[in-house]
């Protein structure tokens, strides 16, 4: 994971190009193909849709390039296109979508905005970008693998509405918390992990719930750590252990 100081200028900017893109390309490619869901998953340089349809599609961002690949597992059809410089028209020519089809992933969902305009995207922040869903996605693996049977933990997805990696577990009877990573957002401009728990509970001691939702551990904090999927792994289990004593 890159420091703080590694991040590009341009992360902000980029984050939200790519945002529209997961959810007016990569999100709305599942939606119409059938599937009725905009979650999308954490993949090799970024973020992309789980397989859909009957010939094994998907959509995906790797680093600045957009793919659609088709088949498998014995023959694959790849297309990539350059997402710096295109236009959402054009890539959604290459991901296979309407663009004109309604499509409301949440109060907040990105606007479609200019379609014919060229998109912006660094491909070291889009790096950066995929850096950090990859040590999220890493640390609730190890927090999956850490909790029992009665935890029912739901499967990690990045949601395009907000653009984290979260998922869903039980701490306590009837008491659930989202675990998840925002890349930054109008609460904090650095990316972010939280501990968001479904109730107005906040156990243990006052000083681990830092925000109005529940806890974070900001980007610069992780970044310091010499592991930091272990030390996520562990604010994530340290919210858990509130919870359960």
């Amino acid at each position: 994971m890159a420091s703080p100081a590694e991040l590009p200028a341009s992360f902000a900017d980029t984050r939200d190009a790519l945002q529209r893109v997961a959810v007016h390309i990569v999100a709305r490619a599942r939606n119409q193909a059938g599937a009725h869901s905009i979650g999308l998953r954490v993949a090799p340089g970024g973020f992309g849709t789980p397989d859909f349809g009957p010939d094994v599609t998907r959509v995906r961002v790797s680093g600045g390039l957009l793919l659609r690949e088709v088949g498998g597992p014995d023959t694959v059809t790849s297309v990539a296109t350059e997402i710096d410089g295109a236009t959402l028209v054009q890539l959604a020519q290459v991901a296979g979508v309407d663009l004109a089809a309604d499509l409301d992933v949440g109060h907040d969902t990105p606007p479609v905005g200019d379609v014919d305009e060229p998109l912006h995207v660094d491909v070291a922040a889009a790096r950066a970008l995929a850096g950090w869903y990859a040590t999220t996605n890493a640390a609730l693996d190890h927090v999956v693998a850490a909790v029992d049977a009665e935890a029912s933990p739901t499967l990690v997805q990045l949601w395009p509405e907000h653009f984290d990696a979260a998922l869903d577990l039980a701490v306590a009877p009837g008491i659930r918390v989202n675990l998840g990573g925002s890349p930054g957002d109008g609460f904090s401009a650095e990316p972010y992990l939280y501990v968001g728990p479904w109730t107005a509970d906040r156990p243990g001691d006052s000083d681990f719930w830092n925000a109005p939702f529940g806890a974070v551990l900001g980007y610069e904090a992780l970044a310091a750590e010499p592991d930091p999927v272990a030390a996520a792994a562990s604010f994530f289990l340290a919210g858990i252990g509130r919870f359960r004593g």
